[in-house]
């Protein structure tokens, strides 16, 4: 069975960190690329990160703009879990924080509907 769990969410501070995780299982890990994404009530689900891992076992990551130089993505093949570190959070970031995999390597933020799998999500509150 595949599950896509995601942890680490919460209530932060403006200015304060949290550390998403998301641990997979039931599909071969590293030939996947992994997103995050978020999504707010009453708006549509955007890409906020992904890590994909090319043939040579290079890493490439993508950020979406409104995080770049905040949030941190990185993968841990040998535990098939895959971490957004969040930094300088923004009230604006909060939003229920989704996992999602989709196989190959996806050049750029994937969109929604080309992921194979999802998690449940993981709720992030940031208080101004």
């Amino acid at each position: 069975e595949v599950q896509l769990v995601e942890s680490g969410g919460g209530l932060v501070q403006a200015g304060g960190s949290l550390r998403l995780s998301c641990a997979a299982s039931g599909f071969t890990f590293d030939a996947y690329t992994i997103g995050w994404f978020r999504q707010v009530p009453g708006k549509a689900r955007e890409g906020v990160s992904s890590v994909s891992r090319g043939s040579r076992g290079e890493t490439s990551t993508y950020y979406g703009g409104s995080v770049k130089g905040r949030f941190t993505i990185s993968r841990d093949n040998a535990k098939n879990t895959v971490y957004l570190q969040m930094n300088s959070l923004k009230p604006e970031d909060t939003a229920v924080y989704y996992c999602a995999a989709v196989r190959g390597v996806v050049v750029g933020l994937p969109i929604t509907r080309v992921m194979d799998y999802w998690g449940k999500g993981t709720l992030v509150t940031v208080s101004s």
